[in-house]
This record gives C-alpha cells, structure tokens and sequence, in this order.
C-alpha cells in the first residue's frame, strides 16, 4: 500500500515541474511561482524540511499561527499548511501574489468572479467604511484583527450578543442591566458587555418560576402570611430566638424528668468564674451561650425580667412583635403558648422550603411582574434574532482576516517549514531564530527559546554543536525566559557556569543573560589543534601547583613540629638531643639528583643528535610530523564531529518535527558566530603604561640552549670533524693557489 502511494505521489510530481537547491546538504524545494503553490499539496512530504511546528515560542505572527492552528492542538502539521495554500489559491486571482507576501491585502488581488471572493471584497469596503477609510484600496491583517473598531459603529454584529447600547428602549435597557447582574455578562466583538439567547432564557424561566411560587403563597394568604405584610419581617425576628426557645424548654424538660439534672443543665460557678476576669459586654459570645433563662420543672419562660442579658432586646421584638399580636399582653410564655407560636409559622416555613426562582428574588415580586407582562422578553429575543441573522457576514469578516494574514506571512513560514530557505541562505532570520547573545566577545547569531533546560539539552546534545543555555531576565520586570544558543566560532577555554552575558531579543530588547548549562562539543579545527597543547600545560601547571601545596604544607608541617619542640623544651628546661648528620642518606640523594638530570641531558643529546643527524630537507618534515602528532588526532576527530553537526536535534526538542538532516558544514557553521575584530582602518597603539616588566629571559633560555648545543657538538665530536674538514679545505686552497703560480708563464 505504501509503495502504491509512493509512486502516486511521483506520478503527480512529474506533472509539476519542481525546482530544488541544495543548501546545508540536503536539497530544497523552491516555492516561488503560482504553480509551486497550486502543487504543493502533491509535492511528496519526504521531501519536506518540516512536517510540523510548535504555535509558541517562534518570531512569527502569533494570530496567523493561531489561523492556521484549526485543530487548536498548538501545533501547525502538513494538512494545516495545505489547506491555508489551498483556500488561498481559490481566492486569489494571481496565487503568485503569496511569494511576495505584502503588508496588505489589495482588493484588486481578490478574484470577483466567484461569490465567495464578491463577499470578501464587499466585507474588507465594510470593515474600511467603519473604520473611516471607506476610499482605501487595501486593508492590513492589524485593521482586520480590531474588531472593537469595526464593530463600534454598529448595533448588531452577528455574535449573538446583545449590550445595553444595541436598544434605544429604556425598559429593555434595565432588563440586559439585570440579566447582567445576576448571571454575568458575555463581551461582544465591539467589547461592550451583554446578553446572550441562553442567559435571557434562564432569567425568564427564573422569573417565572418566582412567579408562580409567589402566586402559590397568596392563594393561601391567611395560612402562609399570619401577620401579612410584616410577616417576612415577624419570621425573621422567629427564626433569630426559636433555637435559643427550644433549648430553653427543652433543659427545663430534662429537669422535670429528673430533677438532679437541674444543676447541671444551668450555669456552674466555674463558667461564672471564667467570666469575672474579663471585660463583659451584651455581645459577648459567653454570655450569649448561657441558657435563655433559668432552668427549672415547669417554669415558664421570662419576656422581661430574668432574661439572659444577651438576648434581652431580641426577646422584646419577639414579645411584641409575635406574642402579643397573637396571645396578648404576656410578661412569660409556657411550653403550650410556645407551640401555638410555633404553628403560626409552620405553612410559612413549608412555602419557604419549596422556593422557586430565587436567582431573581431580589428584584422583588412587583418588577418581576412587570417583566412578565410588558412583553419584554419577547423584545429581546427578536433584538438576539436580528442581531444573529448578521452572522454570515461576520463570517466573512473573520475569511478577511485569515485571508489578510495568509497573505503577509504564507511564504515566511513556506521558507521556514517546506524548506529552511530563510536560515541557509542568511538574507533574513529563520523564524525560530529569537535573538542574539553576545557573550565572550562572541555573537551567536543562532538562539531558540527553550522552556525545560534538561529536558530540552537531553535531545540537544546529540546536534554535536556546543550549546550554551541561558536564563534571561528583564531589569524592573518580572519577564524570564531560557534560550540556547549555538557556538560555532572561537573556543571554549574562558565559558562556564555563572558567567553574565546580554542578550537581544528580535524587537531590539535587552535581556541580562546568565549562563545555566554547557553542552561541549568541538568547535573549530583552530580549537582543535591547539586543545593538547592547552591540556598538556594545564596537566603541568596541575602538577606544579600540587607539589608546590606539598612542598608548602610539608614546610608548615615542619615548622609547627619544630615549633611545639622549642615548647616542649622551654616547658621541660631541657634542650633537645641533636641528631647526628646522616651522610649516606644525603649523597644518596645527591646521586639519584644527578642520575636524572644526566638521564635528561642524555635524552635531550640524543634527540639533538637524531635531528641533526637528518639532510636539511628532512629537519621541517621532522618538526611538521611531530606537530600533527600532537595535534593530528584531535584535529581529524574534531573535523568528523564538524562535518555531523545537525540542526534537527535542537529544533526537535523545541517540539519541531524536523524531516531531514539539517546540516551544518565548517563555514556555514563558523559564520553563526561573529568573533570580535577591529575595524578596517583602525588605528592602534601597542604602548601599554601597564604592560608588565619584561625580562631577559628569552635571551638567557637562548643562550642556555646553545651552549648546551655546542656542549653536545663537542661531546660527539662533530666539532673536531668539523674542524679538521675546515683546515682541509684551507690547505688545499692554499696548495691549489701555490699550483696555480708555478704553472702560470713568465712574463718576459
């Protein structure tokens, strides 16, 4: 099945003819002409440099991801990017237009042949005409995306979302006003709050329900309502002392049932004594605890005297309030009054209990009425109609948008997903490219944003590129963000953790750049070549220093020891017992001192000899040979791990899914990285007033040397060969000169 699509997808190609170049090493698509995006679609997705994209964390126009993004997954695929390219071919007359990618959409760019493009003409003369720009000719994806201006001239804009503003009618305006503050509000694309077909339908039936309750309680008016219109007040004074009420009666039944509990059930002389040591007042929540009254068998309840201080003035409302419209003057209430009391109530609670509507309760029974019969929501729903049968065209504002910014930004994202045409060929920033870090004299022109450090370097590493991690902050902001960048230029001898760098952001912000991880991995041949020798003196200087700490804790060791000695004996009175002068240990010493340094010196002739011993031809042949052997290794392993540098791995751990290998060869790579340089002309001054003292010891190191070298010369005797090889020559020139003037003619 797969071969079967295969040889489709070729057969639809060489339909097409497609025009590749080859950058990064791998070859690239080139969208340019109206036929490459009519046949885009049957251009083999092996062929792709991307088949996805993450819709965050890129220098690209958020809104146009957001178009693009139709699944809403935060992720632009394959079929996302076909369909965009396709919807806009059908609109546009000329699909070449999508290469050059304008700031603005031309009118006179959009087909008017088809009903389609005749609606999206006529909605950008709409959006222009609100606007105030009725005689422009273009419209930009800005002007298409504020909406609270195209829309702020208009009633109804198709959302289904009714503001205050939509009605000139007052009755209707403090209904929305209600709606809204009861159930909220829902803004509409001019960014007023209002109301929406749910929200409306909800009130009403709330209304009508609270209604009806109502309507059920004044049926029964006389059971329901006992003290009429002050019922609701009456109720509430009942519901604040019928607790306290009830226990009170209940303790003094307790006590009729068993009189030994009366000192228990009443206050003891202990609560009384937590009392007496602080500030009392009727508010206290202590004394408000205590029983209504005192407790015994059979007492009625006090309404006047003998009432817990605490309650005394709710006691008064309840007395004349409730007893007294019901029983009469009454100064205590037995048990059996307190049940009658209790029955008035008994139908209001039951109603209160089965309460409907109370979401509109506080608007009160009178306005509620009014609403139900003033035909009100019949008006608001036919204001929600009107306004919804504009939806179509507000569908066709959201086509212009889409349009206006598949225009403007379609080709950057082709030449930065089908192909990386923007980043191999250097004349703009890709779109993951978010800055530049200038850090060590270095400018590191290649730097993604990153939201997990570890997990994003566990992925990364595998790019073989020397990867920097930041952390980035804003002074006075609490704006934070981690980037990596690439270093491809310079080394790595004077990079670590902690170090400070600047960064600069796409839109010219400066960020203080803090360096959080290194990721190693060659960077130049240059590095490369000089990396053992840096090794070799760093492995020296180690072990210098080494000895060097030995040698001085050894001395301080030493010293404390001969310290504590010189106490010992100016403690005891005694002076210490001189150790006698080991001889034989120290010539030992001595001897094995001498042995190296002949072993050395004899190495070092040897070598002399060796070279010297060489035609002249061979001596640079020599001194290369020992240099690559040195450098060789590291220099050739460095270039296989240069040739492998890849792109893909970093992409693919900012949520990229990367098609291809994206190389990175030694000059593109080095030209990512600007190294610091003086300009051409530049004037400069090699006096330094704080230069350090020079001394002679390049001259001592050289006369050392030779005198050494003539020490060998002599020692093997090339002096003395030399030397007799001179008078040789002296003496048959000397002998040829003779021979000359005894054969020469006499002059006569």
């Amino acid at each position: 099945m797969s071969k079967q699509v295969d040889q489709n997808a070729q057969q639809q190609q060489q339909q097409h003819k497609w025009r590749f170049f080859r950058s990064g090493g791998f070859d690239q698509v080139r969208i340019e002409t109206a036929g490459d995006f009519r046949n885009l679609h049957s251009l083999d997705q092996k062929l792709w440099a991307a088949l996805s994209c993450p819709v965050r964390g890129l220098e690209f126009n958020l809104r146009t991801l957001e178009l693009l993004d139709t699944d809403c997954d935060k992720k632009i695929r394959v079929c996302e990017v076909l369909s965009a390219i396709k919807w806009a071919c059908s609109i546009l007359k000329n699909p070449e237009d999508l290469a050059k990618g304008g700031h603005s959409l031309p009118l006179s760019a959009i087909r008017d042949d088809t009903p389609e493009g005749r609606q999206l003409i006529s909605s950008i003369r709409e959006i222009l005409s609100n606007l105030g720009k009725a005689d422009a000719q273009a419209i930009t994806p800005e002007e298409t995306s504020d909406t609270a201006k195209i829309f702020a001239k208009t009633r109804f804009n198709g959302d289904g979302i009714i503001p205050a503003v939509a009605t000139d009618n007052a009755r209707l305006k403090q209904t929305i006003g209600d709606i809204i503050s009861l159930l909220g509000a829902d803004k509409d694309l001019c960014g007023e709050p209002g109301v929406t077909h749910e929200k409306v339908k909800k009130f009403f039936e709330e209304a009508q329900a609270f209604f009806d309750w109502w309507g059920a309680g004044e049926a029964m008016a006389k059971q329901v309502f006992p003290f009429g219109e002050k019922t609701v007040q009456t109720f509430a004074v009942y519901q604040a002392v019928s607790p306290k009420i009830n226990d009170y009666f209940m303790r003094c039944s307790l006590v009729a049932f068993d009189s030994s509990a009366t000192e228990s059930l009443n206050p003891s002389k202990d609560e009384y004594k937590a009392l007496a040591h602080k500030n009392l007042s009727v508010k206290a929540e202590e004394i408000a605890f205590l029983p209504l009254a005192k407790i015994d068998a059979g007492l009625p309840l006090p309404l006047t005297v003998g009432v817990n201080p605490a309650w005394i003035d709710l006691m008064e409302k309840f007395r004349s309030e409730i007893v007294q419209p019901l029983l009469g003057a009454k100064t205590v209430l037995t048990a059996d009054e307190w049940e009658i009391v209790r029955a008035k109530f008994a139908a209001y609670e039951s109603w209160l209990a089965d309460k409907k509507g109370a979401l509109v309760e506080k608007l009160g029974i009178k306005h509620v009425r009014e609403l139900l019969a003033n035909g009100v929501k019949e008006a608001l729903f036919d204001l929600i109609a009107r306004d919804k049968s504009l939806e179509p065209e507000i569908k066709a504002f959201a086509a212009v948008e889409r349009l206006a910014h598949y225009y403007r930004d379609i080709i950057t994202l082709i030449n930065n997903f089908v192909s990386f045409r923007d980043f191999y060929t250097g004349k703009k920033k890709a779109i993951f490219q978010i800055g530049t870090l200038y850090l060590d004299q270095r400018s590191c022109n290649l730097c993604l944003k990153v939201d997990d450090v570890v997990k994003h370097s566990s992925l990364a590493h595998l790019s073989r590129i020397h990867l920097v991690y930041c952390e980035c902050t804003r002074k006075g902001t609490a704006e934070k963000l981690f980037i990596v960048a690439a270093l491809t230029s310079g080394d790595a001898d004077n990079l670590m953790v902690g170090r400070n760098a600047v960064f600069y952001d796409r839109k010219g912000g400066d960020w203080d750049a803090t360096v959080v991880k290194l990721v190693e991995h060659p960077i130049s041949i240059k590095q490369a070549f000089w990396s053992p020798y840096k090794r070799i003196a760093r492995m020296v200087s180690e072990q210098i220093e080494k000895f060097a700490s030995a040698r001085d804790k050894a001395t301080i060791d030493q010293a404390s020891i001969s310290v504590s000695g010189a106490t010992k004996t100016a403690e005891t009175g005694k002076a210490p017992i001189a150790q006698p002068f080991d001889v034989a240990r120290f010539a030992g010493i001595f001897a094995a001192i001498g042995l190296a340094i002949g072993a050395i010196g004899t190495a070092i002739a040897s070598v002399i000899t060796g070279f010297l011993r060489l035609a002249w031809w061979q001596m640079p042949m020599s001194f290369v040979g020992i240099i690559f052997a040195i450098s060789g290794p590291s220099m050739v392993l460095a270039w296989l791990k240069l040739r492998e540098r890849n792109l893909a791995p970093i992409l693919d751990a900012c949520g990229w899914a990367v098609n291809t290998r994206a190389r990175m060869n030694i000059p593109f790579g080095t030209a990512l990285t600007g190294v610091a340089s003086l300009p051409p002309g530049a004037e400069r001054s090699l006096f330094d007033p704080f230069a350090e003292r020079k001394r002679p010891w390049k001259l001592y190191t050289t006369l050392f040397a030779i005198v050494i070298l003539i020490f060998i010369l002599w020692y093997e005797g090339y002096i003395k060969q030399w030397t007799h090889q001179m008078y040789a020559q002296i003496i048959s020139w000397e002998s040829g000169k003779e021979s000359k003037t005894e054969t020469a003619p006499k002059k006569p």
